[in-house]
């Protein structure tokens, strides 16, 4: 798409009579010159040193979104010192969002009013100067620069093109399936693209990966090797890793979806920021309004295309044509390359040779909100979740009931990273297609810590609410309870094998607890044969058969995790019996369930 061309005025000719004037006043345009092309420059070099420091404070909640510290003590309520989800209560888009889902106002998602204030104010700053993921793009771009964009290449590139209509249109459709009563758009949302992607799957890569070269540095021989590998790895567990190796579900597919929109920085620049985000589209309707703005003096410009060599949001900052005020990333980097003067950035400019509003067309932009609003429900009907859904569809304790849990959820995975014992997983269709990427519990992996309440406590809509930890264990009230537990008999040794085991009644942590054991003697065939050939000899086996009692089980997994039974244990956890739901119970006709004795 080409950026509508103007037609400049006509340079002055000079007057003879202020001829003597003309050195005077070519001195004094001079150095305020310099002066501008100086104070310019320090403002590119604050921009990047913006860039940086938020990107490694971003980072720096992320690692710190952790508890690397011990439940042993029931007495002291543990929480995290530093407000890690910051960046995503600062973000306007995830406050449209839920607004519009819920009808509610968040309180903790007020702070992205400020941000709106700022880009009232000063147009996209967010996405030039503060975004981390955004900055991502830019590093990863200047790191891995391509052979491709050189040149006229490069500058081609950089004009404005039809492909950034795309995040608009994708705005639209956002925004009417949160109409339709689904947070979805947090699949695409940056800041949440960001920590799910680099949370979930560069992490533990990395993680991995240092300590397989950790284990090889010991096994090298050379003390002085392993001694710095013992304190970085020391260093790294205490400030970056989480107390263990963490793996998570389906991540393989979160961190190639990364590597690919990283990829695409060779082929279009800042392809995510121009093409695909949603945020930076959700800003750049309100950049409309922005009283700080660009100025082109389109006669004195040589078509050097300097300005679209550095442009960062393919803005049309070359002159002959109207500056696109909704793509501009405030990156100054056009006024720093131009020698002729030509841009300049200032308050309350001229709004001539400007394009303030998104240029989208009307009907497609109808059509993608009209297919937000349809999909939502068509996915529901085809998920049927208000009859049945799936057991395996564990949310985290304190979660809000299901329909509302999909309107509030934005697919952050601030809850999976800080789960202390990697029980919390991404879900790809375990929940249907409008959940996917929600979080689930495995207990499998990893169990619900029974005095944990993390996960509430970083949630940034309330789709988990802050729960206490009395009201978690019950102390006063009824314990919260996120399923319950089940016994395979074909499985499990004390019923099927005469084996004696209690691994799962040992480690069921409810008081008092939800697994009981029956006392009983059987009978077992001997392994091996008797003499002269007689059948195989048989003994008595005295056993602890395991029952659970549903309503002490809150569905922890506890019992899951522990159970020695590989492959498939002969304990499982689902949903039903989840304090969230009314009608997903168990049906007992006694609510009193009585053990013997």
């Amino acid at each position: 798409m080409a950026a509508p061309a103007i037609v400049g005025p006509a340079k002055p000719s000079s007057s003879p009579a202020k001829a003597s004037k003309a050195p005077a006043k070519k001195k004094t345009r001079a150095g305020s010159g310099i002066e501008a092309r100086l104070s310019i420059r320090v403002l590119v070099w604050v921009r990047r040193v913006s860039q940086a420091g938020f990107l490694a404070l971003f980072l720096y909640f992320l690692f710190q979104t952790a508890f690397r510290g011990t439940f042993a003590s029931a007495e002291t309520a543990v929480r995290l010192p530093l407000p890690v989800e910051a960046f995503l209560l600062a973000d306007p888009f995830v406050a449209a969002m839920t607004l519009l889902s819920t009808h509610t106002v968040y309180r903790g998602l007020a702070w992205s009013l400020g941000l709106l204030a700022v880009t009232l104010v000063f147009g996209r700053v967010f996405c030039g100067w503060i975004c981390p993921f955004g900055t991502l793009h830019h590093f990863f771009g200047w790191i891995f620069p391509s052979r491709y964009l050189r040149g006229n290449k490069r500058v081609e590139s950089n004009k404005t093109a039809t492909r950034q209509q795309v995040k608009y249109y994708l705005l639209y459709a956002f925004l009417a399936a949160s109409v339709a009563g689904s947070a979805i758009g947090g699949l695409f949302d940056p800041i949440c693209v960001a920590v799910r992607a680099i949370g979930l799957a560069v992490v533990p890569a990395l993680q991995y990966i240092t300590g397989v070269a950790s284990f090889a540095a010991g096994q090298a021989g050379v003390r002085p090797v392993q001694g710095a590998s013992d304190a970085a790895q020391d260093f790294l567990a205490q400030t970056v890793w989480q107390s263990k190796q963490f793996y998570f579900h389906h991540t393989w597919f979160i961190g190639i979806l990364l590597v690919a929109i990283l990829f695409m920085n060779r082929v279009i620049p800042r392809f995510w920021c121009r093409v695909l985000c949603p945020l930076g589209a959700f800003l750049g309707v309100f950049a409309r309004f922005a009283l700080f703005g660009m100025e082109k003096d389109h006669a004195k410009c040589t078509d050097c295309n300097l300005c679209l060599v550095h442009c960062q949001g393919a803005d049309s900052p070359q002159g002959g044509v109207k500056w696109r005020q909704d793509e501009c990333h405030m990156c100054l980097n056009c006024e720093n390359a131009c020698p002729e003067d030509v841009i300049k950035f200032r308050f309350l400019p001229s709004r001539k040779s400007t394009i303030s509003k998104p240029d989208t067309g009307r009907r497609t932009a109808i059509a993608s909100a009209a297919a937000g609003a349809v999909v939502i429900p068509a996915m529901r009907i085809a998920d049927v979740i208000d009859a049945n859904y799936d057991h395996r569809v564990i949310r985290p304790p304190g979660s809000v009931e299901e329909r509302e849990f999909l309107e509030r959820c934005i697919r952050c995975a601030e809850c999976m990273k800080v789960c202390p014992n990697n029980a919390l997983h991404p879900a790809f269709f375990e929940a249907g297609v409008e959940g996917i990427w929600t979080p689930i519990l495995i207990p499998r992996i990893g169990y619900c810590e029974h005095s944990c309440v993390l996960c509430g406590q970083v949630c940034p809509t309330g789709a988990i609410q802050k729960i206490t930890e009395d009201q978690k264990l019950g102390i006063g009230q009824k314990a919260l309870s996120i399923g319950t537990a089940f016994y395979d008999q074909g499985r499990c040794l004390p019923w099927a094998m005469a084996t004696p085991c209690i691994v799962c009644e040992e480690f069921c942590p409810t008081s008092p607890k939800a697994i009981w054991v029956e006392e009983v003697d059987i009978p077992k065939r001997l392994p091996m044969a008797g003499e002269d050939g007689k059948e195989p000899g048989m003994t008595t086996v005295h056993v602890q058969r395991p029952h659970v009692d549903p309503s002490l089980c809150i569905g922890c997994g506890a019992c899951e995790k522990v159970c020695p039974v590989q492959d498939k244990p002969a304990v499982y956890v689902t949903n039903v019996g989840e304090s969230r739901s009314k009608t997903n119970v168990i049906l007992l006709e006694d609510t009193n369930y009585n053990r013997p004795g």
